[in-house]
């Protein structure tokens, strides 16, 4: 797992604070493509739980794993009786153990190895469960708002995105995972959705989400306080983000994976 990957512990709770939650509609649209009741649950890097609670909201057992014990303890201040937590990366998830009618991440499978990542997630699911994978790039809705943003972080980073894990360019029709998906044995009927979300928040509370960017968080101290300073000195004292969530869904085939 990359330093990236490892740098939310420490902001767990401004990642609980800052960052916005998953709306109604992903339950929706996960229930409907299942097509039928799903039971229980894993969750891959599960974070504060953002995505634990809204499942878990509707009555799904999860188990929520997360290899940081610091945002999974901010996790359990949030989520009900029917969650366990795991300490653990996808990478320890073995085969043979339980399987489960849906695997999910949110936010959080660009984290993971690819080495062995599809059979191992295929693995981890019963035959004909669904895998989903959900999250979005978060930016100001003005586009002159974006342009300050970004000349005012430049001196420190040229962007803040993570790029695709595969290469796949922002403008191709079908994004990563679900480009990887359509090309794996393990998975079959995959599909890519958009949930529109517009929100707007406190010029301080957008430079407290952008502190929970892993990109950010990866600067020195020194320059994490200059950067956020000059950021906040352009924005405007409420911002209008677009926080679209993009999903990809797919579903496990066969009736056996191979170990």
């Amino acid at each position: 797992m990359s330093a990236r990957a490892r740098s939310f512990g420490a902001v767990a709770e401004a990642y609980e604070r800052f960052r916005p939650g998953y709306p109604v509609e992903l339950f929706d649209l996960v229930l409907a493509y299942a097509g039928r009741p799903v039971r229980t649950a894993l969750e891959i890097g599960a974070g504060t739980g953002k995505a634990t609670r809204l499942f878990a909201g509707h009555g799904i057992a999860i188990t929520a794993t997360d290899p940081d014990s610091a945002m999974l303890a901010e996790l359990r201040r949030h989520v009900p009786a029917n969650v366990t937590t795991v300490r653990a990366a996808f990478e320890d998830l073995r085969p043979g153990g339980a399987r489960y009618g849906l695997v999910y991440a949110a936010a959080a499978l660009h984290w993971t190895d690819p080495d062995g990542r599809w059979p191992r997630m295929a693995s981890l699911l019963e035959p004909g469960g669904v895998f989903a994978s959900c999250g979005g790039p978060i930016a100001p809705a003005d586009p002159a708002v974006e342009h300050a943003v970004r000349a005012a972080r430049s001196p420190f980073l040229e962007t803040d995105d993570i790029p695709s894990p595969d290469g796949t360019p922002p403008d191709h029709d079908m994004q990563w995972p679900g480009t990887q998906l359509q090309r794996s044995e393990w998975f079959t009927d995959v599909r890519q959705s958009v949930i529109p979300q517009r929100l707007t928040v406190t010029a301080d509370d957008y430079v407290g989400y952008l502190s929970t960017v892993s990109a950010y968080l990866e600067l020195p101290p020194a320059d994490q306080e200059q950067v956020y300073g000059r950021i906040r000195r352009v924005l405007p004292e409420t911002v209008e983000i677009v926080a679209d969530v993009i999903v990809h869904l797919a579903r496990r085939g066969g009736e056996e994976v191979r170990r």
